[in-house]
């Protein structure tokens, strides 16, 4: 297993479902790519590197910023924190996309909320939440809201 490849091929495969979130958002195949595909391979693989580094870096843990550091100094544990990135931030994506329609939001003005979500995570589901306030005023998220 080389992780250097291999984070290239999930940065790759994110890249793509980002791509369908920002230029193919209401095709029929894209939740699905990117649900059942993309976001349930990258936790599938995952397991697979926390399992092949788990206990191998001594002092490692998440008891304080040192050992994560130590944890991370392993290639393969630092891969399994980045798919978890990968993963979750695409799924924030999906949300953002999912709500946005819902709620009668342009997609355009999805689009910046979308990218920085790619790029910085949290930021981006920030920007959509003060986005979302025009048409709902409230900031709370409701994960319920217009559920089928």
């Amino acid at each position: 297993m080389n992780p250097d490849l291999l984070f290239t091929v999930c940065n790759n495969a994110a890249l793509v479902g980002w791509l369908l979130l920002v230029f193919a958002p209401r095709w029929k195949y894209t939740r699905p790519a990117i649900f059942s595909g993309l976001i349930l391979g990258f936790a599938a693989l995952y397991i697979l590197f926390i399992a092949s580094s788990f206990g191998k870096t001594p002092g490692g843990g998440f008891g304080s910023l040192e050992q994560v550091a130590r944890l991370f100094s392993n290639p393969v544990a630092l891969l399994a924190g980045w798919v978890h990135y990968l993963a979750f931030d695409l799924l924030v994506g999906c949300w953002i996309s999912a709500d946005a329609r819902r709620a009668g939001v342009a997609h355009l003005a999805t689009v910046p909320c979308l990218l920085l979500t790619f790029m910085f995570g949290p930021t981006g589901l920030l920007l959509y939440r003060l986005v979302r306030l025009y048409k709902k005023p409230t900031f709370f998220i409701d994960i319920h809201e217009n559920a089928a």
